[in-house]
């Protein structure tokens, strides 16, 4: 007799439940998006939305905040994929919010343009009149993280709350808004590192060259490893050298670190991870390191 096995493995139901969500969504919202990168997060997202409408086109624009000083192998691929999917991308320009005066680049050995791009995401959530935004946080990154519920509802200035959420009872999210108020919604609010790089294992989905272990000259600063990059200021205290690192995250280049590694494949990076006790964000974003309450004043600001 035919036996079939009917288990279902943690990526399917952690799948299911961001399809259910990306629907859910699609169903209750006029104008939602998704914010779209080219990392692995959103890269993840974006095939979860694949898959959530195949084989209808997906039914809403993707956004890139664009901080003008993002590594040029994520953007080369976040192009790329979003021809090859005939998606239509919103660029959101930092340097575009600068220009207006609608921000001030900061200046100095430590500037970023991280924090700025709060205004420019905000901007443009109000301009295109999105009411819902998909993101890829997730809830094992850091602490602020870990309070978002899967719909977190910001007010008509963009403002996080988290004593103001709407309760979430099993798979059932609150949708309502006014005029000026919008949903940061977070499908993968369940999944952790390991789990994303499984998924992209198992799919066999492409990332960008700079999660893989490759040769590049670095200089350490606060005891992470920053690339060297015009946008960057050295000190004469922090001598480039030249050492084998790969991405475990990537955003502005400013205050994204790099961490030693060989792993060249996506099996050897799952072999890697599976044995650090350190997050992404806390071994490679000096931002969020400056203090636990870093990215929750940065959320309630508006922030992703």
């Amino acid at each position: 007799m035919l036996q079939r096995d009917y288990t279902t493995s943690q990526l399917d139901v952690l799948e299911a439940e961001a399809i259910h969500i990306m629907r859910e969504v699609a169903a209750e919202f006029e104008r939602p998006c998704l914010l779209f990168s080219g990392g692995k997060d959103s890269i993840v997202m974006l095939r979860i939305a694949e898959k959530a409408f195949w084989p209808a086109p997906i039914p809403f624009p993707l956004m890139h905040v664009d901080t003008g000083h993002n590594f040029s192998e994520v953007i080369d691929f976040r192009d790329r994929r979003v021809a090859e999917l005939g998606a239509r991308l919103v660029v959101a320009s930092v340097q575009a919010s600068i220009d207006a005066g609608r921000v001030v680049e900061e200046t100095g050995r430590r500037a970023s343009r991280n924090r700025l791009q709060t205004t420019t995401l905000l901007d443009a959530i109000e301009e295109q009149e999105f009411d819902a935004v998909f993101g890829g946080a997730r809830r094992d990154e850091e602490k602020a993280r870990a309070k978002e519920r899967v719909f977190s509802f910001r007010d008509d200035f963009g403002q996080w709350d988290p004593k103001n959420q709407r309760p979430e009872l099993w798979n059932l999210y609150n949708a309502k808004i006014r005029k000026g108020e919008h949903i940061r919604v977070f499908p993968l609010s369940n999944w952790t590192e390991l789990d994303i790089w499984d998924y992209i294992r198992r799919e066999g989905i492409e990332i960008p060259t700079i999660y893989f272990a490759h040769t590049r000259m670095v200089f350490e600063r606060d005891g992470m490893l920053l690339p060297e990059s015009d946008v960057l200021e050295r000190g004469d205290d922090e001598p480039l050298f030249e050492a084998m690192v790969r991405y475990r995250t990537v955003g502005d280049i400013t205050c994204t670190g790099a961490v030693p590694s060989t792993a060249a494949t996506v099996s050897e990076i799952i072999e890697e991870i599976a044995v650090t006790r350190i997050t992404e964000r806390g071994a490679t974003r000096a931002d969020d390191r400056a203090s636990e309450a870093a990215m929750e004043d940065r959320k309630k600001e508006g922030y992703f």
